[in-house]
């Protein structure tokens, strides 16, 4: 055991994609979570008389034009949208393994009727389904949650189908059906631990679409309702001023790539690791 505990923190020690991302979505979570601690502001917290303020030792990242510290509604924001991400993903991320598994697995009738539906709905364009839904279930979390619960799992469902029917063909899984092994089990026990890490891997990409989406709903006004701050309210907030004070959208922006690049260099990193296994 404790030769293998070593042998893995030597392949994550040699993953460097995967510890400079980890170190740098650390860093995001922690000042999420210690922001009432660093900063004296409140993310609704108002001073008319030093609105549009450029960063200084006062203000870290300037004030928006309401005269609220910028650094303490980007970090905020971060709360918010980060805890949608990781939230919304549950459900499709669950749903997607389980029906691929079982339409890789069973194929036939099951896998002719889960491709249809996963191809028919990949036939439109992700965004235009977000934006349609979103707008038919109203604004706020709620109409996030429901939008991304109804066709999140699309791209996990495709993925393990393919990984689950390759898996079926292998000698382990013939063997498990020739010992009487009831489907459900050989999916649970042999199947899932073998489609996971891949799974996995996905899940990290399909959190920089689902961030992206986020932000995106939060532009057009059909997102997060203020006064709770988010990314994409920000960006939008700070249009009208791009050109007298740029870092109202530059910010946030910037938070959305630096979010996407450490989830892009740790889905990178876990495929590397697993390759090495």
């Amino acid at each position: 055991m404790g030769g293998r505990k070593i042998s893995l923190a030597s392949r994550v020690w040699n993953t460097p994609s995967l510890l400079v991302g980890g170190l740098m979505f650390a860093v995001l979570i922690g000042l999420a979570v210690f922001i009432p601690f660093i900063s004296p502001y409140q993310p609704s917290e108002q001073n008319l008389s030093a609105f549009l303020q450029p960063p200084s030792s006062e203000h870290w990242l300037g004030t928006d034009q309401l005269g609220r510290d910028l650094f303490t509604r980007l970090i905020y924001a971060a709360r918010t949208d980060l805890k949608i991400m990781v939230l919304a993903e549950i459900i499709p991320f669950c749903t997607g393994v389980f029906l691929g598994m079982l339409a890789g697995y069973y194929g036939k009738w099951l896998n002719t009727m889960i491709s249809l539906l996963t191809d028919t709905l990949i036939a439109f364009p992700f965004y235009l389904i977000v934006i349609i839904v979103a707008f038919a279930s109203g604004a706020g979390e709620r109409g996030i949650y429901i939008t991304f619960m109804l066709v999140g799992w699309i791209v996990f469902a495709r993925v393990v189908k393919g990984l689950s029917a390759s898996f079926r063909e292998q000698e382990w899984v013939a063997s498990a059906q020739t010992l009487g092994l009831p489907g459900v089990r050989i999916i649970l026990r042999h199947l899932l631990p073998n489609v996971l890490p891949q799974a996995i891997v996905v899940l990290m990409t399909d959190m920089i679409g689902l961030l992206v989406a986020i932000v995106t709903l939060g532009y057009l006004g059909i997102g997060i309702t203020p006064p709770t701050p988010d990314w994409g309210t920000m960006i939008a907030d700070g249009r009208s001023f791009i050109t007298t004070a740029w870092w109202l959208s530059a910010v946030p922006g910037l938070a959305v790539v630096y979010t996407g690049i450490a989830l892009s260099l740790v889905g990178d990193g876990l495929a590397d690791l697993w390759r090495k296994k």
